[in-house]
């Protein structure tokens, strides 16, 4: 997940977000020729305001530098900010006055799968979500555009050697549950309150081994179906909603 000095943001949740967040980072937009709608007006009234640069553009420009995504007939071209490490966990870490709520996604590829965990994060109020540098999806524009602004809202940390993270997150406290369907503890027979990060693995492997090992226990997600497996952005939204549930629950 290495940056880049300009990243790419499109469809109207994300540029919205981006702008939310600080619109100064913003450098250039491109906009789909003849196309109107209130969001789009109100975006590009803001860009304007701030002497951003907007190209109107065909539709199939647009979708050139989208790949086909879903831009919703606006992109953007903005400032990256640095890479947040794991010294950025120790300083979320220590400025918390709740137990921490952390989500680890080991080696997760798929840009779609990553950027739906981030949304889903930031809708159940996780204070960090730690990724490792190697064998994992960059923060793409895809990622941003799936994750419909919470890559912008959701702190992402990304580690060297995730084991020796995890092992500095027990140090500190942190009960680690990864998620493993050979497991014979079921996820909702399991403790998900106080200090806690829920670990999940990649689409395909699921937790490489060191990480299985270095958990404080695996659970699985009990399937009364026939498929065996479930998504992992699926598999995180149930992981992370019945911890909510828990750590809500009178």
């Amino acid at each position: 997940m290495k940056k880049n000095k300009y990243e790419q943001a499109y469809g109207l949740h994300a540029v919205r977000h981006v702008f939310e967040n600080d619109i100064s980072r913003v450098v250039e937009m491109w906009v789909q020729e003849g196309l109107s709608s209130a969001k789009l007006n109100a975006l590009l009234k803001q860009a304007k305001q701030q002497g951003i640069a907007i190209q109107p553009v065909p539709k199939k420009t647009l979708e050139k530098l989208t790949e086909n995504g879903h831009h919703q007939g606006i992109v953007i071209r903005y400032k990256a900010r640095p890479t947040k490490t794991q010294t950025s966990l120790e300083d979320i870490l220590a400025s918390l006055t709740d137990p921490p709520f952390l989500l680890v996604l080991d080696e997760v590829q798929d840009p779609h799968n990553l950027g739906a965990c981030l949304r889903t994060a930031d809708a159940a109020g996780i204070h960090a979500v730690i990724v490792p540098e190697n064998r994992a999806c960059r923060l793409t524009a895809i990622v941003r555009a799936v994750a419909s602004g919470a890559a912008d809202n959701v702190p992402i940390i990304q580690v060297t050697n995730l084991a020796r993270t995890l092992r500095w997150l027990q140090e500190q406290g942190v009960w680690l549950v990864g998620t493993d369907c050979e497991s014979q503890t079921s996820l909702f027979e399991t403790r998900l309150t106080g200090s806690l990060a829920l670990v999940l693995g990649s689409e395909g492997t699921g937790l490489r081994r060191l990480t299985q090992k270095t958990c404080d226990v695996l659970v699985h997600i009990p399937m009364l179906g026939k498929v065996e497996s479930l998504n992992v952005s699926v598999a995180a939204g149930i992981c992370l909603y019945e911890a909510v549930r828990q750590r809500h629950s009178k």
